[in-house]
Order: structure tokens, then sequence, then C-alpha cells
């Protein structure tokens, strides 16, 4: 007896009380487990509290986005397609981000609600978070972004129905019609969707290439995308450039007819990005990188030509483009009747992930930044290289696709000839912004 006395005073257990060591340091672990809950420390803090100490942080506590709920704008075009998919099949939430996609006004009000914090992502016309950096344009001065690019190819030029038969690829057959227009005091009109905008940029290179001044012969005017048919077919413009489906929605009402394709104009052109504040993507790094993962794994969906028939059902959605879907699928699939006669399968159509389309290369936004100075948008000589680095966030881009093992085609500084000939070498930006006949050049 006295032995197990002094066995129990040494806290011995009774032989039915027995535990392993293992055992008893589970019960230990299950209280903290509860005490800690009970506490209101979080799953987080859970989780990591059996890991050793150089585990917390890396592999559990700071690898989810510092924000999850993201509001994301869009603009009724088929090229939003990446974030709506990545919405829709579950892909953002995938990656910890609590999505909607609210369809903006035109892009001003885009731009607005991404400078104000109302969304915090955003569907944009490439030029924009460029000219918004440089606070030009009457852009508010506002740094933004572009880690991702969500497509290339697939806008177009429509021309009214009446100019069939007297211009057809070529805009120099433009020229003389501009000029008895601009004689009779009635000058033709022509419709981009931004100035500082992609759409912008391909009807001005496109009337420069025919020697027409976008600023000095016609009226050059802006008009939101979902409402440039409704425009022509009132008479209010004699051309215009936009994205999908309304140079489609153009011919299969008779209105109008496709003059080109942009990516004839520059094959395997960039054209909407996924942009960000600078403010918000330097708060917020691995947010941003986990919508980049997501955007990643909708795009190489959108590229299986299987799917651009679903493709096409989801995004004519009334929330979105409001468009029938199938209207939005031929182009989609490079099936392209441009309305005068002309068809053709086109394979450079809309892509989102091939030919290394996603990589925010920098000389984009130097070969953007030749035509602002071309225009008189941008005065004087400026940084191009500077510029380019400070919004084409490669960092990021990279940094999100090696944490999820894509190996991607990297950075291309190889020179791009459009269709009048011309090439711009991205390492001569001044030079080639200088080169051009028609221009309105300040400084």
């Amino acid at each position: 007896m006295k032995n197990n006395a002094a066995d129990q005073s040494q806290g011995n257990p009774k032989p039915h009380e027995t535990k392993s060591a293992s055992a008893g340091a589970s019960e230990i672990n299950r209280r903290q487990f509860l005490t800690a809950a009970a506490r209101g420390l979080g799953a987080a803090a859970l989780l990591s509290s059996g890991l050793p100490k150089g585990w917390i942080g890396g592999a559990y506590a700071d690898e989810g986005p510092e924000t999850s709920n993201i509001k994301f704008g869009m603009i009724a075009l088929t090229d939003c397609s990446p974030i709506v998919i990545a919405h829709e099949k579950g892909f953002f939430r995938k990656y910890g981000i609590n999505s909607t996609v609210s369809k903006g006004a035109n892009w001003a009000a885009i731009r607005d609600s991404l400078s104000n914090g109302d969304i915090q992502a955003t569907h944009m016309l490439l030029g924009m978070p460029i000219a918004s950096t440089m606070g030009l344009l009457g852009s508010p001065k506002k740094p933004m972004i572009i880690p991702w690019i969500l497509n290339r190819n697939g806008q177009s030029i429509t021309l009214k129905a009446g100019l069939k038969g007297k211009v057809a690829a070529d805009p120099k057959a433009l020229k003389p019609l501009v000029e008895e227009a601009k004689k009779a005091g009635e000058p033709m009109s022509f419709a981009m969707t931004f100035p500082p905008g992609t759409h912008a940029m391909w009807i001005r290179y496109y009337l420069g290439a025919g020697g027409i001044n976008p600023d000095k012969d016609v009226a050059l005017i802006t008009i939101p995308p979902p409402q440039m048919v409704a425009n022509m077919n009132v008479g209010k413009m004699d051309g215009y450039c936009v994205g999908e489906p309304w140079n489609a929605r153009a011919v299969i009402e008779g209105i109008g007819f496709t003059s080109v394709n942009t990516q004839d104009i520059w094959k395997d052109h960039p054209e909407k990005v996924c942009a960000f504040t600078a403010e918000f993507a330097d708060q917020n790094p691995r947010t941003v990188k986990a919508v980049l993962k997501a955007l990643h794994e909708a795009s190489v969906w959108l590229d299986k030509m299987e799917n651009r028939p679903e493709q096409s059902e989801i995004v004519s959605k009334a929330t979105y483009i409001n468009c029938p879907p199938e209207i939005i699928l031929g182009r989609l699939q490079g099936h392209y009747d441009f309305g005068d006669g002309r068809k053709t399968d086109d394979p450079n159509y809309m892509i989102f992930s091939d030919r290394n389309c996603t990589y925010p290369q920098p000389k984009y936004a130097k070969w953007f930044l030749s035509q602002y100075r071309r225009w008189g948008m941008a005065e004087g000589t400026r940084d191009y290289e500077g510029i380019a680095k400070e919004v084409m966030r490669t960092d990021l881009y990279e940094d999100a696709m090696k944490e999820i093992g894509y190996k991607h085609g990297g950075l291309n500084n190889d020179p791009e000839t459009l269709f009048d000939g011309k090439t711009f070498d991205p390492a001569k930006g001044e030079e080639y912004a200088t080169s051009f006949e028609v221009h309105n050049m300040k400084g």
C-alpha cells in the first residue's frame, strides 16, 4: 500500500487511467485548440499552432490573399471573357477570391471606379493605365498597373453600308471621300471608345495609313461600345473601331460592313488587360497574384475551341454583353463574314492564352507611348523605358505563374511590323514616333 500511495503521490496514474505519452499530448493539444478557438484566434492561427516556428507565415498564414472580396469591372465586349469565366467557373474562388462582376456604362466610368476604389480590378483598354499613370487627355493622374493581358486580336473597323463597293480593306480608298466631305463642310465622322485606348489607336493608325489626319480631316468621336451600332444606324458616323460583338452585329443587321480586322493591321496585337491601381497592388500583392492565377485557368479554358460555344452562352447574358450568343460565337471561331461579299476563316482570331498571350510585355507600353507622341497626346520626348517598367508589371506576372508551375514564354523585345510596312523597334521608341508622315507631333 505504501508503494502504491507513493506512486500516486508522484503523479503515476491508476492502471485503468494509463495513457501513452502521445495520447496525453493529444489531449493537451485538443484543450489548446479549444481554448484558442474560444479566444477567437481564427483557423489560420489554430492550424499553425502545432507547426515548427519556421513554417508559420510561410506555408499557411501568409499564403492567402490579403483582400478576399474583389469587385471586378467590365464593359460589354467579348474580351471581358477571362474575368467572366474565372467568376462563373469558380476559378477565382479556387484561389481565395470572393468575386463580383459589375458592368460599367463606359470606359471613363470604369477608370473612375478603379481610381476611387469602388472596384479593385478591371477589364480595361491597354492604353488606359498608361494614360492614367501619366495623367494624359484629361485622365486624373493615378498610377495604374498591368500585370496581365486578357486577349489579343479580335477587334474590327466597321464602315457604314453606304460605303460598300467604294472601300474595302485599304484605307487609301477613303481619302478622296474624306477630302470631298471636308471640302463640302461636312467632314466624315469616325468613332472609337476612349481617346487613349486601343480602339482609338487602331482607327488612328488605319486612317493615318490612308493619308488621313484623324484630328484635321475627319471628326473623331467617343461612343461606348454597346452604342456603336445604334449610332451608325441613325447616321451619326461613317465608321468606327470597336471590339466584338458590335462589328458582327452591324453586319448581321445590314447597317455596316467590316473594312479590316485589327489582327490584319497588327497580327497578335495586345488588346484588353486586367488592371489595378499601383497603390492596391503594392498593398495586396498576394491578392493580385491570386487573381492572375485564376485568370490563367480561365484563359487556358477559353483557348480550347470546344469551349467557345459555352463561352458565348455565358458572356451573352444580360448581366454581361446582352447579345444573342450566335452573334458572338462566329467570330470567336474565326468565321468572318465582312458583309460586303468577303468571307474568310481567319486563323488569327481572338486568343486568350496561346502564343504567350498573357505576358505583360513592356514593349507594348512603348508602342502606345509612341502613338501618344505621334498624335500630340504626350508632348516632348518621354521616358519610354521608365513608363513601361512602371506600368507593365512583369514581376507580379512571373511570380504568380512560378507559384503554379506555369512555364510562360517570357520577355519579348522583337520588332513588330504593321500592315503599312513600318517596323516598330522597342529600343527606338522616339525614333519610331517621329517617323510618320501623318502626325500631330508636339514638342
